[in-house]
């Protein structure tokens, strides 16, 4: 591509991070993805942007496609190259958006992993008062609780949490707040780790959970802490903290029926996103009645020689 393509895309980079505020882990997606396109676009002479027409748009996803990448992260490049050209035609740098009426192709869509309400039960009964073990029941009774996003569960601070009131500010995908609910015993168990994390953290620290150096907890040190924890408690599965929030969410639905409810406290922009834990909740439903219905399951008879 020629230097003033490239410099058009440098500055839908910039309008991600400074108008959009988008976060860097988003920012080097679309990169990544829009220089995918710039080395197809190279590789057939086309020097600009406004040279990418419907028919070039089509064939790039399709050898994308057939270089193994699956549905959803063509979808996702999808997207991004969408909201690219609608910032080239905003800046008058293109007339068109060749991406607007191509579809990728359908992927069959996976249901998220669950523990059941004894297994959370089992792994949240953390057992010890040394630091490290207060801090972690208050971290997997939060995420259990109020359904939180890893990232979200890091970046909270001491001032986010209400434990009179019994919630949360947290800030999610895009920069957005919402408040959530706490419940009684993530709050018994962060009330018990705000008694002795001023021995951990660092003077100025403002991070409501932090290492043992002190300062804010990364995401790979929650990880592999919940991992460990999974297997000291006898949970046997591969948990991660997206399950804890994925059986929030189908525990509260199983519940209440109540989607739209689900929705807010996810923080789902989209209430199809929420909408998967309906088949979650269906498939527990059809458990029960071949569990329970005297003709859910019938009998082989062996056929007579």
């Amino acid at each position: 591509m020629l230097s003033s393509a490239q410099n058009q895309l440098n500055g839908f980079i910039d309008y991600l991070r400074y108008e959009r505020r988008n976060s860097p882990r988003t920012l080097a997606a679309y990169h990544q993805d829009l220089l995918r396109l710039s080395v197809y676009c190279d590789k057939r002479a086309i020097g600009n942007w406004s040279e990418v027409d419907n028919y070039t748009g089509r064939k790039w996803l399709g050898s994308l496609h057939q270089h193994g990448l699956s549905g959803s992260s063509i979808q996702r490049i999808l997207s991004g190259c969408r909201s690219f050209y609608r910032w080239l035609i905003r800046e008058q740098y293109a007339t068109a958006n060749p991406f607007d009426l191509l579809k990728a192709p359908r992927h069959p869509r996976k249901l998220p992993d669950t523990l059941d309400i004894d297994a959370v039960q089992q792994l949240v009964a953390l057992k010890g008062d040394d630091p490290l073990t207060v801090r972690d029941r208050a971290i997997l009774e939060l995420f259990y609780s109020s359904g939180l996003r890893l990232s979200e569960l890091v970046s909270l601070n001491i001032g986010d949490i209400d434990l009179l009131a019994g919630e949360a500010r947290v800030t999610g995908k895009g920069n957005k707040t919402r408040v959530v609910p706490v419940g009684r015993y993530a709050r018994e168990a962060i009330q018990q780790w705000l008694a002795i994390r001023k021995d951990m953290s660092a003077e100025a620290e403002l991070a409501m959970f932090v290492s043992r150096r002190g300062g804010r907890l990364a995401t790979r040190s929650v990880e592999k802490r919940l991992k460990g924890w999974a297997i000291r408690q006898g949970v046997n599965r591969n948990v991660h903290p997206h399950m804890l929030r994925h059986s929030f969410a189908s525990h509260m639905l199983e519940s209440s029926g109540d989607l739209r409810a689900v929705q807010e406290l996810l923080g789902h922009q989209n209430i199809s996103t929420t909408q998967i834990y309906t088949h979650l909740d269906f498939q527990h439903l059809a458990k029960v009645f071949d569990k329970a219905h005297p003709r859910a399951r019938r009998k082989k008879v062996k056929e007579e020689r």
